[in-house]
């Protein structure tokens, strides 16, 4: 299969509307594979400099990468925490040139243009999050995220969890898709699971609550057990 590029690109002049980069949010592409199927790629960006890219086919995982992001001027730069493509670039600052035009955005060397899904809203769990802590024995255990780690990263209305190593470059698992919050209730519809399609169309209902800062989350995993994890926002 054909190997595509997952940076965004931006058309034009870089504005910040009240101090938000214009890249903040969630974006799509859709295009084609060398054998003629239809791939959709999805890219989320947070305020605080994170970034996740996801494609698949017809709900089949094909590949992920993310890490750091940062905008100076038109030139994006990335420095990669995990790549299911290329395990080289891991460690890599990787820079390209960007324009943005309204809602669409493109790649200034290959043409490729992405489509604007959210800027971020509503987002009550906008941001990057580690998991630190889980429910074991009635007691939550808490613990500091290392090289070993499982971000979930969520814009506006679209979230994706990668769990991997950022020292060995090993990959353990992604999922990805829409959700909401209302009312205490944080609901997931899956578009993506690498590691069982059968789960992709599913609706997972969880309780969730912020405590000092803390995302609580509580429910039952996708195979029906007993979860409560703890996930702290993300800050490097």
């Amino acid at each position: 299969m054909k190997k595509y590029s997952i940076l965004l690109l931006i058309y034009g002049c870089v504005l910040f509307v009240n101090g938000q980069s214009p890249l903040q949010g969630a974006w799509k592409w859709e295009g084609t594979d060398s054998s003629g199927n239809a791939i959709t790629s999805i890219s989320i960006l947070t305020a605080e400099g994170f970034q996740s890219t996801c494609t698949f086919s017809s709900g089949q995982f094909i590949s992920t990468n993310g890490g750091m992001w940062q905008l100076k001027g038109t030139t994006l730069q990335k420095t990669v925490e995990f790549d299911t493509q290329d395990k080289s670039n891991i460690g890599k600052s990787l820079s390209f040139e960007v324009r943005i035009k309204q809602d669409e955005l493109r790649f200034e060397e290959s043409g490729q243009v992405w489509q604007r899904i959210d800027s971020g809203q509503p987002g009550a769990l906008k941001g990057a999050w580690l998991i630190t802590g889980r429910m074991r024995d009635g007691e939550i255990r808490e613990s500091v995220p290392g090289a070993r780690k499982t971000m979930k990263i969520l814009s506006g209305t679209r979230f994706q969890w990668i769990a991997y190593n950022t020292e060995t470059g090993e990959f353990f698992g992604t999922g990805g898709g829409t959700y909401t919050t209302l009312n205490g209730t944080y609901t997931e519809i899956i578009d993506v699971f690498s590691r069982d399609s059968s789960r992709i169309g599913i609706t997972l209902n969880f309780d969730y609550e912020i405590k000092e800062g803390k995302w609580h989350h509580s429910g039952k995993s996708s195979k029906g057990d007993p979860i409560y994890e703890v996930w702290s926002l993300r800050t490097r």
